[in-house]
């Protein structure tokens, strides 16, 4: 189900919302949760209904095997602990690999070997990369003593819950356990209500407004890569770099109010990320909370920083290598991931050299580094990819002052848009995420006032999808 889908915006999160507290309210507390759980359920059941055992068996074996984790704590001998985290972590990371990369896996070998196996084909389930990661996390933190033991209705309500299971933010079970187990939280929050539609309205103003519009252009570009010239590219490679933006963390921003309107907050994702001044304060900024499980749970483990600087540049490459392919089986994911990690790398060349920047040349730099870089994560193949770099430094199609004014003025035929309209867009919304506060800033400041209670029906209203199909978010496909 979707959070731009009327069924969703009209009645789905009303009636979860009503139904839940006045459960609550008539103090029937494990009938709520029990609803929760089944509201949670049948929300990814109306996306992904053959996968849905999937999902109920990863909740129920991770459950198991953190309850069996903790019991043994007290044992001298540390190596049945340690046998449980293993089987726990292969059986999940086994799951994943079995769904989302035996065909990309099968392609390669034939490629290599010249032979015919022929790939099954399996449809991976609906947010296995997230729900995966999100309990691999919480059989970490059992075995390291950091999550507390939890009923399995809890668990499953910490696991499931509907707001962040498709794409997240990646949540912890250590984060989250007193919220989901709180009194304070089974009771209505008129302020929470209030914050939770003003962010709501945000993001869904991001997504249909600004991501979905310059969705078109992306597509248009892309699907005819071989023909931009080099103003079109440009064009439809910034398009891009703007829509998986606005596209990302307008979900984010509906899956924290819709989590606002049941008492529960989750965590920032995002926090102006085009703001970055180099690449290490984009990550810092970007899937905060993916970035925060890579180096918790990868970077750190395989030795982080500890070991020397050549297994500091080893372990940095790892994690961003295993972060493309997380995001897609695929090599421009993983070539995508490969040239963030020697950017980071760079970064701490550059660093410790103790050479800087002026703040605009810095923020310059990084900026059009992310904007190339996102060309591979978006292209179906590398040809693609490699025509639309080759259409931005194509000097060639720019014969003169007069022709890049020409470029402008035209109608494109290829990106289905007026250049000079598309680059309006462009620029406002670089402006918007560039410049002015984030989302997450302007709800810390929000009193129950008129003014504010205005701006969100504005941006409900521009961002209410027609009564068509409405759009998917780009993190569904990973």
């Amino acid at each position: 189900m979707l959070f731009n889908s009327h069924i969703y915006l009209f009645i789905f999160l009303p009636l979860s919302v009503i139904l839940y507290f006045q459960l609550n309210h008539s103090r029937f507390e494990f009938p709520a949760k029990a609803f929760l759980i089944v509201a949670n359920l049948f929300f990814y059941a109306w996306g992904d209904i053959e996968h849905l055992p999937i999902l109920i068996i990863s909740v129920v074996f991770n459950f198991g095997v953190g309850r069996l984790i903790d019991p043994l704590q007290a044992r001298p001998d540390n190596s049945h602990r340690k046998f449980l985290l293993i089987l726990g972590v292969s059986v999940n990371i086994g799951l994943l690999c079995f769904f989302k990369y035996t065909d990309f896996f099968i392609d390669n070998l034939n490629l290599i070997t010249g032979l015919q196996i022929k790939s099954p084909g399996f449809s991976f389930p609906l947010a296995i990369s997230f729900f995966t990661f999100v309990q691999i996390a919480y059989l970490v933190d059992r075995y390291r003593g950091e999550a507390e033991k939890d009923n399995f209705v809890n668990y499953t309500l910490f696991a499931t819950f509907f707001p962040q299971l498709l794409s997240g933010p990646i949540v912890r079970h250590k984060e989250m356990k007193a919220q989901y187990a709180g009194q304070k939280e089974r009771v209505i929050n008129w302020e929470n209500i209030y914050a939770g539609l003003i962010i709501f309205s945000m993001g869904l103003f991001k997504k249909v407004f600004v991501a979905d519009t310059l969705a078109a252009w992306v597509s248009a570009g892309f699907a005819q890569a071989g023909s931009l010239n080099m103003v079109e590219a440009w064009a439809a490679s910034l398009s891009f770099t703007l829509q998986i933006y606005y596209d990302f963390s307008g979900y984010t921003d509906m899956a924290i109010g819709s989590a606002l309107f049941l008492n529960i907050r989750l965590p920032r994702n995002f926090n102006s990320p085009y703001k970055a001044l180099n690449i290490q304060d984009f990550w810092r900024r970007w899937h905060m909370t993916l970035s925060g499980w890579l180096r918790d749970y990868l970077f750190i483990p395989l030795g982080g920083s500890r070991c020397g600087r050549f297994n500091t540049y080893r372990n940095i490459m790892i994690t961003f290598i295993l972060c493309g392919l997380w995001h897609g089986a695929g090599w421009t994911f993983i070539f995508w991931g490969l040239l963030h990690g020697m950017a980071l790398a760079t970064y701490r060349v550059w660093s410790r050299v103790g050479i800087k920047m002026p703040g605009f040349l810095a923020w310059l730099l990084t900026f059009l580094f992310l904007n190339v870089s996102w060309i591979f994560f978006r292209a179906p193949n590398f040809q693609t990819a490699l025509e639309v770099v080759s259409g931005m430094t194509d000097v060639s199609t720019l014969h003169s002052f007069t022709g890049l004014k020409n470029m402008f003025t035209m109608s494109s035929s290829i990106l289905d848009g007026n250049i000079t309209v598309i680059f309006t867009w462009i620029f406002i919304s670089l402006g918007m995420a560039a410049i002015f506060r984030n989302s997450n800033q302007w709800v810390e400041d929000v009193k129950p006032a008129f003014r504010w209670a205005f701006v969100a029906v504005i941006l409900l209203l521009l961002g209410l999808p027609d009564f068509q199909q409405p759009s998917e978010f780009i993190y569904f496909n990973f």
